[in-house]
């Protein structure tokens, strides 16, 4: 399991709680999960194709409507190697923000334009937080109706303070670069 793919990972995770089309599996990673990981379709379509061919997951076609789709669902194999994954010790937490790149190097544009990206990254978490905070309300409401609630609260409460936090450093920066700007 040493070369295990976090994809993998998070597929089958996704899986174990319902069955889902390669669509859906992209949507959920654009939705609940975009706070934290993210991924493409061109690495959703190999990874779930891997899955199958390893005995992971299966498929099946689903012909009710005139298109026809291809709904995954985890197998007991798969199951255990998710359940063998969560046991092992995180390799890697990171930390990848494409605003605080641009900021480490401000120097050759300027606090203006540093300014620009603080209040863009700024506006964008304003946007997002309310989502956030409308999901921990309506987790709260239905704790009880499904054991995976408690731990999607987990995170959501993660991303709600983590969120919190960048606004409260958006104000500081701006501050920090207004009074001591060139």
């Amino acid at each position: 399991m040493a070369n295990e793919k976090k994809i993998d990972c998070v597929i089958l995770g996704l899986l174990s709680h319902e069955e889902l089309t390669g669509y859906e599996i992209k949507k959920r990673m654009d939705t609940v999960l975009k706070y934290f990981w993210s991924a493409s379709y061109g690495s959703i379509y190999p990874a779930l194709s891997d899955l199958v061919s390893r005995g992971l997951a299966t498929k099946r076609e689903d012909t009710e409507n005139k298109r026809n789709k291809l709904i995954y669902t985890i197998t007991d194999h798969g199951r255990d190697y998710l359940k063998e994954w969560l046991t092992l010790p995180v390799v890697k937490d990171e930390l990848r923000y494409e605003t605080l790149l641009k900021l480490f190097f401000g120097w050759e544009q300027g606090t203006e334009q540093a300014i620009f990206h603080i209040k863009t990254f700024e506006e964008k978490i304003k946007k997002e937080l309310p989502y956030l905070l409308r999901t921990e309300k309506d987790l709260k409401d239905c704790l009880d109706d499904d054991i995976a609630h408690k731990y999607y609260l987990l995170t959501v409460e993660f991303g709600i303070k983590t969120y919190r936090t960048y606004l409260e450093w958006c104000e500081e920066a701006k501050e920090f670069l207004m009074n001591k700007g060139e």
